[in-house]
């Protein structure tokens, strides 16, 4: 492969890889720079020319011209120990006046002057350090280019097919890479099958030392928060408000809402014509139930909208800004509600709330005033 077939190819890898141009090229620089330098000699004032179309390069020395040797300041560290700092100009670089004018004889202090200084056999050594820099630039090019581009994914949802599975993970398709589902964060009680489309939440991504990982969810609360802003477009335009979504997931969620717009129903808009939209949504919660919960920016009224299916709650806040608490007062047939199957309904709704709620009905208050 000629120089220019070896460009073409190499800005096509580029191109199809998404990566940064000018990273491979500084590093091959880099390379042929540290090859010169192991097979032809130490000195450090060298440096690349290349040509990005022919694929073309040379090697030069450069040099500086000074009166006198430029030395790195001294420097003592606290416990005594003397170190150099690098000087100005780097030291192989440094050529006195009177050396300069033996080659250049109009040569003056401060002047730059350069000389190829390219081997005849340098073009074997070259191609072979031209492949082995390519590949593992490209291979890590390609790894932070992935990065960046889902960095912008995270904490969001996307669409992707099942690869793959082991003991205990499942390999999502994302597209440029797989994701990292692991059995324990897809939703209690959800089959999965491979090849099948499905929807993650992407929790973490980062460059780990095996490459890119992107971690995946159906189980973290953001999965429910993301189905309903993207299903429905009032969230959007911001004529609707999502303040916050308390999970366990494969049973119940609550999502509380609002309207910035008073003569919408953001409950309403929710559920929509005949059950529509939050038909899509409870479809891809592998039928895991939803309570829509009224936001308010005063408390009780918050929290009793939250304790939903229960209607006839009385709500006291019993503790101050620092430490949130409220009592919830709800009749006899009722308190079972208010509190749910094994306590999720209270523990839902003070999740939501970020208030310690406690429930009593409405004979335990009368006895305890009785007393």
């Amino acid at each position: 492969m000629d120089g220019k077939e070896f460009i073409k190819a190499l800005k096509n890898i580029i191109d199809e890889k998404h990566i940064d141009e000018s990273v491979v090229w500084d590093a091959m620089e880099q390379g042929l720079i540290s090859a010169y330098k192991k097979n032809y000699g130490s000195k450090t004032n060298v440096k690349v020319k290349m040509n990005k179309e022919t694929g073309e390069f040379k090697i030069f020395r450069y040099f500086v011209v000074v009166d006198e040797y430029i030395e790195g300041d001294e420097v003592t560290d606290e416990e005594g120990n003397v170190t150099y700092t690098e000087p100005e100009i780097n030291e192989d670089a440094q050529l006195l006046v009177e050396e300069a004018r033996a080659k250049w004889p109009d040569a003056k202090v401060g002047d730059e002057f350069e000389e190829e200084v390219t081997p005849d056999d340098f073009g074997r050594v070259s191609a072979s350090i031209c492949k082995q820099v390519v590949t593992q630039k490209i291979r890590e090019a390609e790894k932070e280019s992935l990065v960046n581009d889902f960095a912008d994914k995270q904490d969001e949802n996307l669409l992707g097919s099942l690869a793959m599975e082991d003991e205990r993970n499942y390999y999502v398709d994302l597209g440029r890479t797989r994701g990292l589902l692991p059995k324990a964060e897809i939703i209690p009680g959800e089959e999965l099958r491979m090849g099948s489309q499905v929807r993650v939440y992407i929790t973490k991504v980062e460059n780990s030392t095996k490459g890119p990982l992107i971690l995946c969810s159906r189980k973290h609360y953001g999965f429910v928060k993301r189905l309903f802003e993207n299903e429905i477009p009032e969230f959007q335009d911001g004529t609707l408000e999502l303040h916050g979504v308390a999970r366990e997931a494969g049973i119940r969620s609550k999502v509380a809402v609002s309207s910035t717009n008073d003569r919408i129903d953001p409950i309403g808009t929710c559920i929509g014509e005949h059950g529509s939209r939050i038909g899509n949504i409870l479809k891809e919660l592998n039928g895991e139930k939803v309570d829509l919960v009224l936001y308010s920016e005063d408390p009780a009224e918050f929290i009793k909208n939250a304790l939903s299916p229960a209607k006839n709650v009385i709500v006291n806040i019993t503790g101050d800004d620092i430490n949130h608490e409220a009592l919830a007062i709800v009749p006899d047939d009722e308190l079972s509600l208010a509190i749910g199957k094994k306590g999720i309904n209270i523990k839902l709704a003070s999740r939501l709330t970020r208030y310690k709620i406690t429930i009593k009905s409405m004979t335990q208050v009368q006895e305890e005033g009785n007393k």
